[in-house]
């Protein structure tokens, strides 16, 4: 199963490091998946040989994006993000950030996309502390899952 937890995730990565793998890590809530986050994940995975995706769950996304968010529960939108053939594994995880799983996890390289900037990123110096690499992919510009929302908004 491509949707594991937290102790299954480290156990998998240090596997993939002691065996010379790349191990690259990424998370965020993916609400509404769209092309944004398909190219994005795919640009992730092209950087190594196993994609770990750190979802936020329900209560995280709640934290971050307001009462009304998320759209798609933590289960759906696991199940969406493990069906694409970019995403090795997918972890649920409850915390604000992700400092924590990149701690435990120790990728290689840590992703964020475009709209982030590398010093604002505390699991950038998770990943410093420990000799792993932050790379930051360019986002694909006008789309987002709180865009869509607005759209749909517009149109109800």
């Amino acid at each position: 199963m491509k949707i594991v937890d937290r102790e299954t995730a480290k156990a998998i990565a240090q596997k993939a490091i002691i065996s010379d793998r790349t191990v690259v890590f990424t998370n965020g809530c993916f609400d509404i998946l769209h092309v944004g986050h398909v190219r994005y994940l795919a640009a992730a995975r092209e950087l190594g040989d196993c994609l770990i995706v750190g979802l936020n769950s329900d209560q995280s996304v709640r934290r971050l994006k307001g009462p009304n968010r998320p759209i798609n529960g933590e289960d759906d939108r696991a199940e969406v993000l493990a069906g694409l053939a970019a995403v090795d594994f997918v972890v649920i995880f409850e915390d604000q950030t992700a400092e924590g799983l990149v701690a435990e996890i120790k990728p290689n390289i840590y992703v964020k996309g475009g709209d982030y900037r590398l010093e604002d990123l505390p699991e950038a110096r998770i990943a410093a502390s420990y000799g792993g690499k932050t790379v930051i992919i360019p986002e694909v510009p006008g789309r987002s899952s709180s865009k869509i929302i607005g759209r749909i908004k517009e149109n109800v």
